[in-house]
């Protein structure tokens, strides 16, 4: 009689909680979590600390590198250019960036024609912020949050495109992330790896009673 009546609780349990969370319960196979990755990845992250990076972008196309000359943009920097040294800022969780240049202290930002401006660090505006994309080629492309399909791309004398004149296959578009000259992460130093000694024995120190 016990037994009965434990399996049938147990099954009266199971029943409520698929009709309360099917998905956990019977699996997420036909959950699509890319979907919910994209969504989140919209959302500004207000809570997780700031990660800011300092690199340049070196433009396919010109043989340059891109530099923020407070409201104006180019791609004609050399190696080491105070104006190309940029400070990329982690967005959100996912790999939404807004990128300042260290010199100017402008933001890289594309208007509502798809061109290529510099805004004021006290500007906030959705208009600076792209979607950092590493492409098959290993090269990094950078779209506009905003506006989708729009990238950050330069012509051969450094000039940028704009926005809507712009695909992911264009070597327009196409970047490679260079350190600065004298900030190369030295690769040359071999590992150390720590070595952790036995823990002594600890012993009670006696004294008189």
């Amino acid at each position: 009689m016990w037994s009965l009546l434990s399996t049938l609780t147990v099954l009266c349990i199971q029943m409520l909680l698929v009709m309360c969370n099917p998905l956990q319960v019977l699996g997420v196979d036909g959950v699509n979590f890319s979907v919910h990755v994209e969504n989140q990845t919209q959302v500004r992250d207000t809570m997780s600390r700031r990660h800011h990076r300092v690199y340049q972008l070196y433009s396919r196309t010109s043989g340059k590198h891109v530099q923020v000359l407070g409201r104006r943009i180019s791609a004609r920097g050399e190696d080491g250019d105070k104006y190309a040294q940029l400070v990329v800022e982690a967005d959100t969780f996912g790999s939404q960036v807004r990128i300042r240049g260290k010199e100017t202290n402008f933001y890289l930002c594309m208007n509502r024609r798809g061109k290529l401006v510099g805004k004021k660090a006290s500007n906030r505006s959705a208009d600076c912020v792209f979607v950092e994309k590493v492409l098959e080629n290993h090269y990094t492309a950078l779209m506009s949050a905003r506006y989708t399909g729009w990238y950050v791309g330069f012509t051969k004398r450094g000039r940028p495109r704009r926005g809507p004149h712009t695909l992911p296959n264009q070597q327009d578009v196409h970047f490679m992330k260079r350190f600065p000259p004298g900030e190369q992460p030295d690769l040359t130093t071999p590992f150390r790896f720590t070595t952790v000694s036995k823990r002594g024995k600890r012993v009670r120190a006696t004294g008189p009673r």
